[in-house]
């Protein structure tokens, strides 16, 4: 692999041309005896009681898209060569350069604050506190994804996909939570985070032995029944998984391009989430250490994944999304974080620099290559596919994505979103407007004299009585409070909230997560 990395990024110039502390409890045991089933009722008994998405003219079961989302890990919006950084940071990303010259390129791609949160947002089309997931779980926690919820790949499974997961799921270990039986028809991965590969090295340290349920392990699962531990997640397995990830994306695409059945494939890649200790074949290879050294490797198996596509014969009718979570993890990790570019924050704040990240779309010969900034939601993927596929979409509860299809399609000049809520844990902080940005919250940096904590471990105070209201465009890094001068965007942003509290009324939220406030539980 070597000497092949080494052609690949000794032309990179041309290609770019083109373009916390957990709290622990026992894992599930592979024999406990836990109902898998989505509640009482079949999935198609649910199915049933969606809406229908128009499918496009004279298309067929047989000729739908493919679909191949890619997910990287606290990626920040300054990491990547198309977003400003990649070489001259000294990381080079050729493959994803590459991937946004060929398709259209989101400027203004707006996510959740955290792993948790975006993943149950774009899976069912949702603001993730409709689900109680508007906090990244962590072991220990209620609150994981329901039997009641509709998944993206459960959708797809109706109209004829198969449906593949691959990687970080984070979104709850329960059986029921797990993605095989989620809609997916397999799952190779870890069920929640990168960081746990490191915690039985730090609890031996402290002077603890773990169990054998407190360790992290690497799992497999088939839809409808337990996912089985296959290796324990090591520090070593963790600098290994994602060229695993790539192998597996790699046999599946091929196999998959072989059948007369549509396929969904998500690919959730570990990096560059903090620990970056990068394979073999990386380490050293970008200027600026780990992180740099993650980044390129993350480059790399994404090129891995298209060039299947492309080998197969498929590309031409083959979606493939590419995006970050959220933005970076920096102050607690650094150096082994990223860059939010422009924007201030990080992985856990509210900031425009923890939820404005990489995003990316390609499909040839219907969406034009370009590059946007008009506002995109990772929300906005679950109508839309359905829309591309045919798919139904629940009419049983709020779907807060917005279809984003005749905008895609060159059908319409202007993307179809011009706001966002902004939610951490059970508050509503923030309120995106057009290119304003309104806090109902002030997020400040934790801790006293040299060291101060951002994103996770940041500070939220109650403002007195009115807003920050912040002009994005011409103030990018949120130093300039425009409210006294700018007043008016309230009467903008405050029918918006009204109308997603009214919401409520009929479809009332779980109780949302929470690891430090209890009093209402």
């Amino acid at each position: 692999m070597g000497s092949k990395l080494n052609r690949l990024y000794a032309s990179v110039a041309t290609m770019c041309a083109v373009g916390m502390t957990h709290v622990l409890m026992p894992l599930p045991s592979n024999h406990d005896d836990v109902s898998v089933k989505k509640d009482d009722e079949s999935l198609p008994q649910r199915i049933s009681r969606m809406g229908t998405a128009e499918a496009a003219p004279g298309k067929t079961k047989m000729d739908k898209p493919n679909i191949v989302i890619m997910l990287a890990d606290n990626l920040g919006y300054g990491d990547l060569g198309c977003y400003g950084g990649g070489e001259i940071r000294g990381m080079p990303t050729p493959r994803i350069d590459q991937l946004a010259a060929e398709g259209m390129q989101f400027t203004q791609f707006l996510v959740e604050p955290g792993s948790t949160p975006s993943r149950a947002a774009l899976l069912t089309g949702r603001y993730s506190i409709r689900s109680g997931l508007s906090l990244v779980v962590l072991r220990g926690s209620p609150n994981t994804l329901q039997k009641r919820e509709i998944t993206l790949a459960e959708m797809l499974n109706e109209v004829g996909y198969d449906t593949s997961y691959l990687g970080k799921w984070h979104l709850g270990m329960e059986a029921h939570s797990q993605p095989q039986n989620q809609g997916f028809d397999d799952f190779y991965g870890i069920l929640n985070s990168t960081d746990e590969a490191f915690f039985v090295q730090s609890m031996k340290r402290a002077g603890y032995t773990p169990t054998e349920s407190e360790r992290a392990y690497v799992w497999k699962g088939v839809q409808g029944n337990k996912a089985e531990s296959v290796k324990e997640y090591t520090l070593d397995v963790r600098r290994t998984i994602d060229l695993e990830l790539a192998d597996r994306a790699d046999t599946y695409i091929r196999k998959q391009a072989k059948s007369k059945k549509p396929f969904f494939l998500f690919v959730s890649w570990t990096r560059p989430h903090w620990p970056n200790l990068p394979s073999k074949d990386f380490e050293g290879r970008s200027h600026i250490g780990d992180y740099g050294d993650s980044v390129m490797e993350l480059d790399y198996n994404t090129g891995r994944v298209l060039d299947a596509i492309e080998e197969s014969g498929i590309e031409d009718n083959t979606i493939v999304i590419w995006m970050s979570d959220n933005g970076p993890w920096r102050t607690m990790v650094w150096p082994d974080g990223g860059s939010a570019g422009p924007f201030r924050g990080e992985l856990g704040s509210a900031w425009e620099g923890s939820i404005r990240t990489a995003g990316m779309i390609r499909w040839p010969r219907h969406i034009k290559p370009g590059k946007t900034n008009g506002m995109i939601s990772i929300m906005d993927f679950f109508p839309t596919l359905a829309q591309f596929t045919g798919a139904k979409i629940p009419t049983d509860r709020p779907i807060d994505g917005i279809d984003q299809s005749t905008w895609l399609l060159g059908k319409k000049d202007t993307s179809n979103r011009e706001h966002l809520l902004t939610f951490i844990g059970g508050d509503l902080v923030a309120v995106r407007w057009r290119h304003y940005r309104i806090y109902l919250q002030d997020v400040v940096q934790a801790g006293n004299g040299y060291i101060r904590m951002g994103g996770t471990q940041a500070n939220r105070l109650p403002k007195n009585g009115y807003p920050l209201v912040f002009n994005i465009e011409a103030d990018p890094r949120e130093e300039h409070d425009t409210g006294p001068s700018e007043s008016w965007v309230v009467g903008k942003y405050m029918p918006l909230v009204m109308q997603y509290y009214g919401s409520l009324k009929k479809y009332p939220n779980p109780k949302p997560a929470t690891i430090t406030d209890f009093g209402e539980r």
